[in-house]
């Protein structure tokens, strides 16, 4: 079967909530919960819509993102300016930067697109420099920059190729933390959130360079935590699984697979969103996490749970 070249692990059928018995209070309660936890696994969350909150739950932070012209990164911008942080972000492909920002500010939202090349370390620090000159500080990062390679064996693949996915994926963290770092120790506070993968946790053949980058992302990320977290700065980082991004479309469809096929491993049996992403990305930096640091967190979907 196709599935099996992606995914060396059978897919585990997930357990059926129970019909609830008796029907006075109590029954009719846990009816009600029983029927939010199976939305709450079954329905995506829908993008945001309508106006900026000047006055959201982000009001005056100052966030920079890097990859935020697609999937995960864009999703990401638009959730923090609808709730009224100032949006920091780039990207290589000017055109969809130029679109994300324009989205942005036409649905009221503060968004500043700089085109960035995160494998390039002047054009890293120029980002940094630029958020901290137009907006004075950076209290959030999301460093989510990243890309795939085709599905080769190690053997199989360039130097070329390997290098690419390593310094976008690792080294472009690496970059970005390093110039982010300083900025919020010289403020007083911070909080970082990489982008990992289920990749960085579990072996999947063909997929090497992108493996590879993710798990060092796991290791950079609890370092860095150990070094800065009595600076008042925390970092952590998300592993998302199967997420329906253009990133994802472009790899199932180089191993010949559906959507269904690629979902078929995750315990929620569907596809993770971009909003779901990023609404994980903003609990990690909420006040909400306040003492949450060096931490992956799993949204997966249940994957990592197998």
């Amino acid at each position: 079967m196709k599935l099996f070249r992606l995914f060396s692990f059978s897919a585990l059928s997930r357990r059926q909530i129970l019909s609830v018995g008796a029907m006075g209070a109590a029954g009719v309660a846990t009816t009600a919960i029983a029927a939010q936890v199976q939305a709450n696994t079954k329905t995506p969350i829908a993008p945001e819509t309508g106006k900026a909150n000047a006055q959201g739950k982000f009001a005056n932070k100052v966030v920079l993102i890097t990859g935020a012209t697609s999937g995960i990164g864009e999703a990401t911008a638009y959730a923090f300016a609808h709730e009224g942080a100032k949006v920091m972000f780039c990207g290589r492909r000017e055109n969809l930067g130029k679109q994300v920002e324009a989205k942005i500010k036409g649905f009221g939202g503060e968004g500043t697109y700089m085109r960035a090349d995160v494998r390039q370390e002047v054009e890293v620090k120029a980002l940094v420099d630029a958020c901290v000159q137009k907006y004075g500080r950076i209290d959030i990062a999301f460093n989510n920059a990243g890309i795939e390679s085709p599905p080769k064996s190690i053997a199989e693949m360039s130097l070329d190729e390997w290098n690419n996915v390593i310094a976008t994926n690792q080294t472009g963290i690496f970059l970005a933390m390093k110039y982010e770092i300083p900025v919020m120790v010289q403020q007083g506070d911070g909080t970082i959130v990489n982008t990992a993968s289920v990749g960085g946790h579990r072996g999947f053949g063909k997929i090497g360079p992108y493996g590879a980058s993710k798990a060092a992302v796991l290791q950079m990320t609890r370092i860095a935590a150990l070094e800065y977290a009595d600076k008042n700065i925390r970092i952590n980082s998300i592993s998302p699984g199967a997420v329906d991004t253009p990133m994802l479309h472009r790899a199932i469809s180089s191993w010949g697979l559906t959507p269904k096929e690629a979902a078929a491993p995750y315990p929620i049996q569907r596809l993770a969103t971009s909003e779901e992403m990023a609404r994980s990305v903003m609990w990690l930096a909420s006040a909400d996490a306040s003492v949450v640091t060096g931490m992956d967190m799993d949204v997966t979907g249940g994957y990592l749970t197998k």
